[in-house]
């Protein structure tokens, strides 16, 4: 059962009360604050604490922290049926993100339904209420700034609850992510370019074969292609993620991409997709990294988790 607030939350996890309170500049709500935070020394995984709570803070939007290890406070929600849009798997509860994600997705998908056989888009994960650690399928997605767009074409938004859960996207991968199968289209060249194009956009993942296609493809300005950059899996989706917006002190970006388009670099990543490198004989294994606890978290996430 989903909890919308955590009136116990403090007696649970041994943390003193902090202040909320802070610049009112630029916003009448209250900001989340690192200051006074006492953290608990429980174990418990931060995706337990995060992933229940159905509700955003009533706070000031900010992102805290990188991608994968961040919080959210003052979320919007994007809504589960749009003009140009619908939101998938809606009993997972994440269709949440920073404003500034929710007026990208909206623009995209606008965007989108100019292209033929293109209704829109179907949105896949964004972010919980409050960001955080999920339970399962990203280790992203923590701050409110990534989204991921489903590969299938809309043909219709009018799709019921329960269809959201069954249906399915549609792979564009062949060979093992080598090459874009029959399903690919120049819709989809056209659909993730204006989504690089926007100036919000960081980087966009996919996987190689696409980034390849897309890059023998283009006859124009070249420039968008440097923000595509080759990823494991994403051949049902495309994962969109945007720069920290100004004004957002305690949100931490990537580093930039490398100069150039990307194009070589993906061409390597086809060609040991192709004729797999042979392991090394020296590697150690690597044993699996424990679950982020909300100590690992930055502080103003105890706030954030903790506000109305």
């Amino acid at each position: 059962m989903r909890l919308s607030l955590l009136p116990s939350l403090a007696l649970a996890l041994g943390l003193t009360a902090c202040g909320s309170g802070g610049d009112t500049t630029t916003s009448t709500l209250p900001r989340a604050t690192a200051a006074g935070i006492v953290f608990s020394t429980s174990n418990e995984p931060a995706k337990l604490l995060f992933g229940p709570v159905e509700a955003p803070s009533r706070q000031a939007p900010e992102a805290f922290g990188g991608y994968s290890r961040g919080c959210l406070a003052g979320a919007a929600q994007l809504a589960e049926t749009g003009p140009t849009w619908q939101a998938m798997r809606l009993s997972r509860n994440r269709n949440w993100g920073h404003p500034e994600l929710i007026s990208y997705v909206q623009r995209l998908a606008a965007k989108a339904a100019a292209q033929p056989g293109w209704a829109g888009l179907y949105v896949g994960d964004m972010s919980q209420p409050r960001g955080g650690p999920m339970s399962s399928g990203h280790a992203s997605h923590q701050i409110g700034l990534d989204v991921d767009i489903w590969m299938l074409p809309p043909k219709r938004l009018d799709l019921s609850p329960a269809e959201r859960e069954s249906l399915s996207s549609i792979s564009m991968q062949r060979t093992g992510g080598a090459f874009v199968n029959a399903d690919w289209t120049p819709s989809h060249h056209e659909v993730i370019k204006a989504a690089a194009s926007d100036p919000a956009v960081d980087r966009i993942f996919v996987f190689a074969g696409a980034k390849v296609q897309m890059c023998k493809d283009e006859t124009g300005d070249r420039a968008w292609l440097r923000k595509i950059r080759p990823w494991y899996g994403h051949h049902y989706h495309f994962h969109v993620r945007l720069a920290c917006p100004k004004g957002d002190k305690a949100c931490t970006n990537q580093a930039p991409p490398p100069p150039g388009d990307g194009c070589a670099d993906a061409e390597q990543w086809v060609a040991n997709i192709l004729d797999p490198p042979p392991p090394d004989p020296d590697a150690k294994p690597v044993p699996p990294r424990p679950p982020l606890t909300l100590a690992d978290l930055p502080g103003q996430c105890t706030s954030v988790l903790k506000a109305q």
